[in-house]
């Protein structure tokens, strides 16, 4: 597809060299294989999450056919992104990746790239935290319900309420586990690599051999189905894109990551890539097995429940084999949201090292002991549970805050990627590129990312009301009136981009002082 390459690393500067080529020192442990880099990215994308927290919302908007081959589309326009990403991460392989990206490439005006590249990072990596502990927070609630610990009568209201709780308390266990470093947080994304390909292959497998009926290859192909209230029947089909575009998002993560990765302007942008690669194959065979166990004499009770994956585990199974089922769906989007936490503080860290987050110098903090930037951890624990709370009064929060995700990560990722096409040739490419292909490869993703951030922030849900009302497109503006509001107020006069912290001399006080 593209004339790709790669050159070893040997004999070229080593990994703290560049580093301090690019203007920082090596305060964070690099201590993370190239596989592990890759596994965080593929934890994060995690189809046992996002393929199967957002299936309930893909069987109401468009049915099995808008999910099987909306995937695929989508699939194919996010590895164009994921390559124009992986190319650049290549030449810049830095904890701020986008943002630091966005002021390496731009011509004129890289500080306010660059500034607004790292705002809607922020976002998109905040929301996306929020939206897999609440996906598996909702999945953990619906294993109660089928395991009888909470009843099956109780209210909505209550619930939502318990929902939230849980999620809070996934929230606060995922800030414990990053907080104890780096080493055990790359140990856990290795172990959720294996369990996820084996997780898919468990229950596609089961679900294929298990249930004395399926549905049928029509069905699962063809069928279309409109609960949304909308009557454009290829309006749906767009806005149900929705559950591949959210879960092919957070594989920024292997950028994020390469301050503590060996050999990290190739391993870098091969996790970007691998990541979305694995992940496109195997959450199309989990969608196809998935959709073949639906019961289509009791699709409404299974688009309808709390979990809809669920129900169908529990109809195509029985009660304990549907409970398994979910247990390893739950135990995956586990590992998704430990691995999310890791990439969102690594980038708020990255961020506020250069002043652009208020309160920087707390949230740039290392802990000496652990070589995290703990403070930055807590940070991204308590502002996704701040996206969570709508929830309380508003059912269709999940699909807004994924949308939220998707918007926020799809543009910062797609700035430095437009930014490199407009340096055509000046590019300097690193060891890991597209060659020739890198401008046209460049300008397809941008135009796809143009179109799907304006079709997520459109309504999901007719009649619209408070309890159905998309709040993306108010997060959004939030975000970039905040920004720009600060941008023009104050930061316009001291934010320069990325800060260059010392000379070589300089760097390596600072690295002696982080092992004394």
């Amino acid at each position: 597809m593209a004339d790709v390459s790669s050159t070893s690393s040997t004999g070229a500067m080593s990994d703290t060299e560049k580093l301090h080529q690019l203007g920082y020192a090596q305060e964070l442990k690099r201590g993370m294989s190239g596989f592990s880099n890759f596994a965080v990215s593929f934890t994060i994308i995690s189809i046992l999450s996002g393929c199967l927290t957002l299936f309930s919302f893909g069987m109401n908007t468009g049915g099995p056919m808008t999910m099987i081959w909306g995937w695929l589309l989508v699939g194919v326009f996010v590895v164009l992104v994921g390559l124009g990403m992986a190319e650049v991460c290549s030449s810049y392989p830095t904890a701020g990746g986008l943002y630091y990206w966005a002021a390496k490439l731009a011509k004129t005006n890289g500080p306010l790239w660059a500034w607004f590249t790292g705002w809607f990072n922020l976002l998109g990596q905040v929301a996306v935290t929020a939206g897999i502990d609440f996906g598996c927070a909702l999945f953990i609630e619906g294993l109660l319900l089928y395991m009888n610990v909470i009843s099956l009568n109780v209210a909505a209201t209550t619930i939502r309420h318990e929902v939230v709780l849980i999620t809070l308390l996934l929230l606060v266990v995922h800030g414990l586990l990053n907080t104890l470093g780096v080493n055990l947080v790359a140990k856990f994304a290795n172990v959720s690599v294996w369990w996820h390909l084996f997780g898919v292959a468990i229950i596609v497998g089961v679900l294929l051999i298990a249930p004395a009926h399926h549905a049928s290859a029509s069905f699962v192909f063809t069928t279309f189905v409109n609960n949304t209230g909308f009557g454009i029947p290829i309006y749906v089909f767009l806005i149900g894109l929705l559950n591949a575009q959210y879960t092919l998002t957070g594989y920024d993560a292997s950028a994020h990551m390469t301050e503590e990765t060996h050999n990290a302007a190739i391993a870098g942008p091969k996790g970007i890539v691998m990541s979305i690669v694995v992940s496109l194959v195997a959450g199309w065979v989990l969608l196809v097995g998935v959709s073949f166990a639906i019961q289509p004499g009791k699709y409404a009770s299974e688009a309808g429940a709390l979990v809809g994956p669920g129900q169908i585990f529990v109809d195509a199974l029985g009660k304990t084999g549907g409970e398994l089922l979910l247990l390893i769906a739950i135990v995956a989007q586990f590992f998704c949201g430990m691995s999310s936490v890791t990439a969102n503080s690594r980038m708020i860290y990255a961020f506020s090292r250069d002043g652009a987050v208020p309160g920087h110098r707390l949230w740039h903090k290392i802990n000496p002991r652990t070589r995290t930037p703990t403070n930055a951890i807590w940070f991204a624990a308590i502002g996704a549970f701040i996206l969570v709370i709508p929830y309380w009064f508003n059912s269709a929060a999940y699909a807004a805050v994924t949308s939220i995700a998707v918007i926020g990560l799809y543009v910062a990722y797609i700035i430095p990627v437009y930014l490199r096409v407009r340096a055509g040739n000046d590019f300097q490419a690193g060891p890991w590129n597209l060659g020739k292909w890198g401008v046209l490869n460049g300008v397809v993703a941008t135009i796809w990312v143009v179109f799907i951030c304006i079709l997520l922030m459109l309504p999901q849900l007719k009649p619209i009301s408070i309890t159905t009302f998309n709040y993306a497109p108010i997060a959004v503006a939030a975000v970039i009136g905040f920004a720009w509001i600060y941008w023009i107020a104050s930061a316009r006069k001291w934010f320069k981009g990325p800060k260059v912290q010392g000379t070589v001399d300089e760097l390596a006080a600072i690295e002696r002082e982080l092992t004394i």
